[in-house]
């Protein structure tokens, strides 16, 4: 008989789960804890919680959802194939070239803005640079090989490393100042923190990546030995309390980072500005300068990736259009919303994800209990119908008329962003009854696999 490996070595599941934090590793990563810190300043601790909920629980149990179910595809079948199809293009577009790709170059370039001589027009810098910037990343798209592999072990490691010198920095400042600073928080952050960095959350845009992400994980568990579905899952679960560790560590002093300047920095509208800031208070302009370059490189590697990612995705779906013509479509369709600037980025991703995350987080939590939800099969399509109605034409409205009433606001909790809580209990409940009228229950094919 074949020798099965049950569990991987302490130093292989330390590796898988690196491995897993690097994937989720990004511009976003970076920019949102710092803001968090400054407009939460006082209420600082409660908003950052919320977003580990959203930034670090949600994604590691996207990975182990999606490990359960096999692929995303699969998971999102159990609605119906068509919202598959759909929600799958959806992520990969908000994953892509409508958000994430976007803000790799607009965080370039708010690093690289400060070393700008005065005077000069940001707008026709801003343009040049991301035309280049996009140029080189598709062309390393095209041919990633061995220079994108090199990118990601040095810029990677060389990133850390200088995250964990500003964090360091700040860290020791709060701790020997003679007083911490005492601004109150910016709204929205000032009525419910907690809520407001568990909505921040959704920004990291890594539970849409997480559901990505989790057959590549499965598969390299897979490829060192485990087998046995039990200890493949096991694997998956250690990798992501090593991955959700060592984010928790890296979100929690990265907002410590903008709390340090909540006061000298309030109103800030993105994080790169803040970690530029801290890098020049701590280092000088020798800091400013490294902090440009590392980002700049770390933020192509990622663009090449994305831009890889999905152009082979939709070459898959659509084959009559080749990849390299997906590819240049999203570097350009990209370079065109980087020039709108990364604080209008980060504030077109508000709706988008709130669009998209409600039905994300209840594919999740109905993926960890499949089982019971297989066994009343309409409880899929009803649960997330209802929740994808809701958190949809709610995004629509806020984007195109903000203050006309909808029924949903009535609804508990609506008033916080999360009205669609509600809708998923009720649509599990409407669900189950229906199934069982149907005489589905407990006759699911997928529960019966």
């Amino acid at each position: 008989m074949e020798s099965r490996t049950e569990r991987l070595s302490g130093r292989a599941s330390l590796l898988v789960g690196a491995t897993l934090f690097s994937m989720f590793f990004g511009a976003g990563n970076l920019i949102l804890p710092p803001l968090l810190g400054v407009r939460a300043a006082s209420e600082s601790v409660p908003a950052i919680i919320g977003f580990f909920v959203a930034g670090v629980g949600l994604p590691v149990l996207g990975i182990v959802a999606v490990a359960l179910a096999g692929t995303v595809r699969e998971l999102a079948d159990r609605v119906h194939p068509m919202f598959s199809r759909v929600f799958v293009a959806a992520v990969y577009l908000a994953i892509g070239p409508c958000l994430a790709i976007p803000r790799t170059s607009s965080t370039a370039f708010e690093m690289l803005a400060p070393l700008l001589p005065a005077g000069v027009s940001l707008d026709a810098v801003r343009l040049g640079f991301s035309v280049v910037f996009f140029a080189v990343a598709y062309l390393l798209a095209m041919h990633p090989g061995r220079l994108t592999r090199f990118l990601g072990r040095v810029t990677g490691p060389a990133l850390i490393a200088l995250v964990v010198a500003v964090v360091g920095a700040s860290i020791f400042s709060l701790v020997t100042a003679p007083e911490l600073p005492a601004r109150a928080a910016e709204a929205p952050y000032n009525t419910g923190a907690a809520v407001q960095g568990f909505l921040t959350g959704y920004q990291t845009m890594d539970l849409l990546a997480s559901l990505t992400f989790g057959l590549v994980i499965a598969t390299n568990i897979r490829s060192l030995g485990v087998r046995e579905p039990r200890g493949v899952m096991c694997e998956v679960c250690r990798a992501g309390v090593v991955a959700g560790v060592l984010m928790m560590a890296l979100y929690g002093g990265l907002c410590a980072v903008g709390f340090e300047l909540c006061e000298e920095l309030a109103g800030a509208a993105n994080g790169a500005v803040i970690i530029t800031a801290s890098a020049t208070l701590h280092f000088g302009m020798a800091g400013t300068i490294v902090v440009a370059a590392i980002f700049l490189l770390a933020c192509l590697n990622v663009c090449t990736g994305l831009i890889s990612c999905c152009g082979s995705y939709f070459a898959e779906e659509v084959p009559c259009v080749p990849y390299r013509v997906w590819a240049v479509a999203f570097a350009v369709f990209s370079c065109a919303v980087s020039n709108i600037g990364l604080d209008a980025i980060l504030a077109f991703s508000v709706p988008l994800l709130n669009a998209l995350y409600p039905m994300a987080i209840v594919l999740v939590l109905m993926g960890m209990a499949h089982r019971a939800c297989d066994a009343a099969p309409l409880t899929w399509p009803v649960t997330v119908g209802l929740v994808g109605v809701a958190s949809v034409v709610t995004s629509l409205r806020d984007t195109l008329a903000p203050g006309m009433w909808l029924p949903f606001d009535e609804l508990p909790f609506a008033s916080v962003g999360l009205g669609w809580v509600v809708l998923a209990v009720v649509g599990l409940v409407i669900g189950a009854v229906l199934s069982r009228a149907a005489g589905g229950h407990g006759t699911s094919k997928r529960s019966a696999r």
